[in-house]
């Protein structure tokens, strides 16, 4: 099977959790309690009103859930290769088992660390593999994912200068295909925000940076392999420059499965970086987490790093707070530990042996859809200057298509939902990607699937072509039928809650179209 021919997702026209049941119905019944009571809350703390809460039974509320399920292609059920720069790999189904043992549940995390041996050991040895597969010295596990390790970084970077003296140091360099998380941390912990071009190779050239380094740089955010999927082959002398001007050099290793156990960040000239456990770890799968980050930094930065940090002392675990020059706590207590537990699990179950072949198979997957990808009319790759292979992305551009059509990414987006297929990552538009398409075929991912991906692109680009009303009007076996834009007020801000969609628009405007009836 290349393409699915008769899918067609459920439609249950299923309303809002809170616009169903009825006054009086409950899913269960909690008995009275007449023990010891704690005191009252301040009269400012307390509501004014109970909290508007659905009331349903329990056979409402499966339903419910279980339909909302079936109207989404899930990592479950779908390919979903084409949601670009999440990592989108299989989390083991086993590991959720260890994450929800009750060795673990039932710990409280104000426990004695005495009590609590096992499982700061299992952190303690978590960060000695990040350490391997770095080259840091010390990791801080307490991110609650990415852009929190990013902003921890930041956060580390400035103590450092300000250990020094250096309080002019205020402008942080980052590139446009960097992850926009970088600038944006940077900045929200006061930075100026130094954008490098990335050059005709898509990525950041010796010269740009020389031009952009002063006496008030604090350092570099990098990613590598880029966003744009290319590896840098500069990158240690693009740290030597910034190191030359006195900054450091972070590295964002969000794109770390296509170099895992192969390249690591301390060779590279770095002097901190992160991973995202969430992605590259399997734990449990792209970006949807629940997430959680890694920090690594050189012995020279470690008194910064955020505790509590699990250390080994005598052969026994502690935890250590007496870090007088540290960023201080960035969360509560010791990070998200169930997606941490998963994160060890799965770097065991591979072992030094394998996780090398997480990238080279990741890698080979990527280059092998990308050859079927860019025989497509209208399709072609972002940077074609650089014929080098894509690490773990490739940023194809629908431009072509959208110019002989008038179809381009977001039409495409529409229609390959209606094969199984979810909508494909547009970002980068139009600064390396006109009309953006990324796809990333991590390691989860057979030849079967592979071919099942890129066949249906080639369907729905052959009917833009032959038949563009049919992908213009796109979805037509999706749970929901095709956005309406015009349907919003102009210039009206969303509503971000249930309550605030009750009450600006009647109930009938609130339940879910059923997608139109439409050819295959």
């Amino acid at each position: 099977m290349t393409v699915r021919e008769n899918f067609h997702q459920a439609a249950w026209q299923e309303p809002l959790i809170t616009e169903l049941g009825s006054p009086g119905e409950r899913g269960a019944t909690v008995p009275g309690f007449d023990g010891p009571a704690a005191e009252p809350l301040a009269e400012d703390l307390r509501r004014s009103a109970p909290p508007e809460l659905p009331q349903l039974g329990q056979p409402q509320v499966l339903r419910h859930y279980m339909r909302l399920s079936q109207m989404t292609l899930g990592h479950n059920v779908a390919l979903d290769a084409t949601v670009g720069t999440t990592t989108p790999k299989y989390p083991p189904v086993v590991n959720e088992l260890i994450a929800r043992s009750p060795k673990l549940t039932a710990l409280h995390p104000e426990q004695p660390p005495e009590t609590t041996q096992g499982l700061l050991e299992l952190l303690w040895e978590l960060g000695e593999c990040f350490k391997a597969l770095s080259g840091m010295d010390e990791f801080a596990l307490q991110p609650q994912g990415g852009a929190h390790a990013i902003f921890a970084n930041v956060l580390i970077m400035k103590a450092f200068h300000a250990s020094r003296g250096d309080d002019h140091r205020d402008e942080m360099i980052s590139t446009l295909a960097t992850h926009p998380t970088n600038p944006a941390a940077a900045s929200a912990a006061g930075f100026k925000i130094i954008e490098v071009p990335v050059g005709p190779q898509g990525y950041v050239e010796l010269d740009a940076l020389k031009a952009a380094v002063s006496e008030r740089t604090a350092g570099l955010f990098l990613n590598n392999p880029e966003d744009t999927g290319v590896f840098n082959p500069e990158i240690d002398r693009l740290a030597d420059v910034v190191h030359d001007a006195g900054g450091l050099c972070a590295y964002d290793q969000a794109n770390a499965n296509a170099t895992l156990g192969i390249a690591r960040a301390r060779e590279s000239g770095f002097d901190l970086c992160h991973f995202n456990l969430h992605k590259t770890f399997g734990a449990p799968m792209n970006l949807y987490g629940p997430a959680a980050g890694a920090v690594g930094v050189t012995a020279e930065l470690a008194r910064f790093l955020p505790t509590p940090l699990v250390v080994k002392q005598d052969g026994r675990f502690a935890l250590d707070t007496d870090r007088p020059e540290s960023i201080g706590p960035i969360r509560a207590y010791l990070g998200n530990i169930a997606t941490l537990v998963k994160s060890y699990a799965w770097i065991r179950a591979l072992g030094p042996q394998w996780l090398p072949e997480v990238a080279r198979v990741a890698v080979l997957n990527n280059n092998y859809v990308q050859q079927q990808m860019e025989e497509l009319p209208g399709v072609s790759v972002s940077f074609p200057d650089n014929h080098e292979r894509r690490l773990d992305v490739v940023r194809y551009s629908l431009e072509g298509l959208k110019e002989s059509t008038g179809l381009g990414a977001e039409e495409l987006n529409n229609r390959v939902p209606d094969f199984g297929i979810p909508a494909h990552w547009t970002s980068h538009h139009p600064f390396t990607s006109p009309e953006p398409l990324t796809l990333e075929p991590t390691e989860s991912f057979s030849r079967t699937d592979l071919d099942e991906t890129a066949a249906v692109y080639r369907r729905v680009v052959q009917e833009a072509h032959d038949n563009p009303s049919l992908v213009a009007t796109g979805p037509h076996r999706s749970s929901v039928a095709q956005m309406q834009p015009e349907a919003l007020e102009p210039g009206a801000v969303p509503p971000a809650t249930a309550r605030l969609m009750r009450e600006r628009r009647p109930r009938a405007a609130l339940e879910v179209a059923a997608p139109a009836s439409g050819p295959a």
